[in-house]
């Protein structure tokens, strides 16, 4: 490769909100494997990301909590930023949109575009909420999508097909503050006329592109050209983002997709500052190469609306490719932040805080790189068990253990090579090249898997040699087993690097070479990876360990608990009873009362026998609670007791009236009494 530099990006996550799964799989393990891979053969490289703080997204959350915008993005950007570093994400830089870099660099770029003439200046009707007081842009309105029907599609996109929108185009629109149908009120905006750079995308990317960049994004950038493009909005009418630059816009702020993207920008030139460097080369230099990684949800911004605002603006580069990924699916649902149908990254990290490595192995090995994929806790526990412990961790404790037993733990000095062994040392060479292959075709699952094929090759030649059965009949020949496996781990060591980095630096501490003159691509080059007679470590630990399925079970608790909750939020309530008159109400008899004694009845699994005192009398009563209480928790519990109930046989037992019960979110029963201590048995409830 002869590109002097790279600038790598990744899409901003909203800071509304703790970063899951789905992010992780589509975005930014993928980025980090290309950054690290990139670094190892020694290329400069600028890897950044960030948070977007001034979606709309923001200011709902906001709304919902009592609290500001500000707070909001505070408390979640330190989240993610924090979740990112400890899940080893290689930033360079991460920033946030909220930043003073970031509110000069966005407003700098609006004005030249403006001051060379690049917008056009509208006036017309917007939605409105009269109750709100507030224009309705983004995921402040939902309605129907006019492309796929979808009765739940945002103001901007439409989460079901993918369509980007405005809110004027969606049919039976209500707004999402008050539920109200909004009105038409007139409001001045600035628009960049996408259309007038229709024949130049279509030059730039179909024609340019069309071999390199992966099919998914050009099927929708295709999709977008043929349906003609529209001038797209650039500000809008809200309180919180950052306000237009210009005499007569008060009120107005920078939309949130022109905005977001200037953050790469902005991000550069803070790493920059902050390094004393110069930022400008990774950003208008004809040798770096500008890559983004996104979503397919990010496709149309990061395709067509931020190369336009780049070309209109002349003088960055454009991006090299923007490969995007599908979604990824949570034990067959789609995930999902409203219903809390997700593994959040910092709780995965508090439940597993030593096993980042397997989480990057399993989303790499399931990354929906050409289609929508599945992630399940059983399928994590199978990799991590039967691939990560059984095929990599196996091969390199048993390199560790047989070279401490039998040499001390020093690299022994090889005999002679049988034609095994030199097929073995030249196909070793073969693999950094293999998975160079991979990477720079985007394709990090093919290449996660041509990684361990080197290290079932070392398994394979371990178990063809069996070197602990030769040493007793033929120990010279072992010193060349030996001494072959420990350049096979040698190799692993480097190559694990963009996909596996906290397992590559155990690797490195285990085998003592920390030689930093030992790069991917000396691999293919270097005769001797570990030489004769260099010391290992003397008591290693494991790579990997297994993981069992009590911890397994537990996080499909989780998930379990929050389908529970998520199904009891949404459980419609039943619509009023017929209207009764006053006479009828005063019929019914409710009297406080106390469970005396409590049983199972015999092959049921909700009813119990309850003796309850009622102050007159003591009645039995069958209920059935059975499912949200124990006979023993409920003796000399207090309860409201219809009492004149015609009485009725259930299972052989006359109930002799009824208890009164609510349902709570979980789907468990609770009693319905006064909140009184001085009630007594018997008395009247009214």
């Amino acid at each position: 490769m002869s590109t002097k530099r790279y600038t790598i990006t990744t899409a901003l996550i909203y800071a509304n909100g703790p970063i899951h799964i789905g992010h992780l799989a589509g975005v930014h393990v993928p980025a980090d494997i290309y950054a690290r891979y990139l670094r190892a053969k020694g290329k400069d490289v600028h890897f950044i990301g960030g948070s977007d703080e001034h979606g709309v997204p923001i200011t709902i959350k906001a709304k919902k909590e009592g609290i500001t915008p500000q707070q909001v993005v505070d408390k979640y950007h330190n989240m993610l930023k924090s979740s990112f570093e400890t899940f080893g994400i290689s930033f360079d830089h991460y920033s946030r949109t909220t930043s003073k870099t970031h509110f000069e660099t966005a407003s700098a770029f609006f004005k030249k575009l403006y001051d060379d003439g690049k917008f056009i200046e509208e006036t017309n009707e917007q939605l409105y909420d009269a109750e709100a007081n507030q224009f309705l842009a983004d995921r402040f309105v939902v309605g129907t999508c006019p492309k796929c029907g979808n009765e739940e599609s945002y103001g901007d996109q439409c989460e079901s097909c993918g369509t980007s929108h405005n809110a004027t185009d969606l049919i039976n629109p209500k707004s999402a503050i008050t539920g109200n149908v909004p009105s038409l009120k007139k409001t001045k905006h600035w628009y960049l006329p996408l259309n007038e750079y229709e024949s130049w995308l279509r030059e730039w990317i179909v024609a340019g592109h069309k071999n390199d960049w992966k099919p998914n994004v050009l099927g929708q950038v295709k999709s977008w050209l043929d349906d003609g493009l529209r001038p797209r909005a650039v500000t809008r009418d809200l309180d919180w983002g950052i306000p237009v630059p210009l005499d007569g816009a008060e009120g107005k702020v920078l939309y949130v997709w022109f905005d977001a993207p200037i953050g790469y920008i902005s991000a550069s030139k803070e790493w920059a500052a902050e390094h004393q460097k110069d930022w400008e080369p990774y950003w208008k230099d004809e040798d770096t190469k500008l890559v983004h990684f996104i979503g397919k949800d990010n496709i149309v911004f990061h395709a067509i609306i931020f190369p336009a605002m780049l070309k209109a603006e002349g003088s960055f580069i454009l991006p090299e490719n923007v490969p995007a990924n599908e979604f990824l699916n949570l034990e067959d649902d789609k995930i999902s932040t409203s219903r809390n149908w997700a593994v959040w990254l910092h709780e995965y990290l508090e439940d597993f805080p030593d096993k980042q490595d397997v989480l990057r192995y399993v989303l790499t090995a399931n990354a929906p790189e050409s289609k929508d994929n599945n992630f399940t806790w059983k399928d994590y526990q199978a990799r991590n068990n039967n691939e990560l412990v059984a095929v990599f961790g196996n091969f390199i404790n048993r390199v560790a253990v047989l070279t401490n037993k039998y040499y001390d733990g020093y690299v022994p000095a090889p005999r002679d090579f049988s034609d095994t062994d030199k097929d073995v040392l030249a196909a070793i060479k073969e693999f950094p090249g293999d998975i160079d292959k991979s990477i720079n075709r985007y394709r990090f699952r093919e290449g996660l898997n041509t990684f361990m094929n080197l290290a079932r090759l070392g398994n394979k030649y371990l178990a063809d040699e069996e070197p602990w059965k030769l040493i007793k009949t033929n120990p010279e020949r072992v010193n060349t087993v030996m001494y072959i496996a420990l350049q096979i781990a040698t190799a692993l060591s480097v190559l694990a690097e963009p996909f596996l980095p906290f397992t590559a630096k155990k690797l490195k501490v285990l085998l003592t070479n920390t030689d930093t003159k030992l790069t991917w691509d000396a691999i293919a080059t270097v005769t001797e990876l570990l030489p004769s007679g260099h010391k290992i470590i003397e008591k290693p630990s494991l790579l990997f360990t297994k993981i069992e399925d009590e911890a397994v079970q537990k996080q499909l608790d989780k998930l379990a608990a929050a389908k529970q909750a998520n199904e009891a939020a949404n459980k419609p309530i039943d619509p009023i009873k017929d209207t009764i008159i006053f006479d009828d109400f005063t019929k019914l008899d409710m009297r406080i009362g106390t469970i005396l004694e409590a049983e199972k009845i015999a092959k049921t699994k909700k009813l119990l026998k309850l003796k309850v005192n009622i102050g007159l009398e003591e009645r039995t009563i069958v209920s059935g609670i059975a499912e949200s209480f124990s006979p023993e928790e409920i003796i000399g519990k207090r309860v409201t007791v219809l009492t004149n109930l015609a009485p009725r046989k259930l299972r052989g037992v006359e109930s002799q009236g009824m208890i009164l019960m609510t349902e709570k979110p979980d789907g468990k029963l609770a009693f319905v009494v006064p909140d009184d201590a001085v009630v007594q048995d018997g008395e009247e409830v009214s």
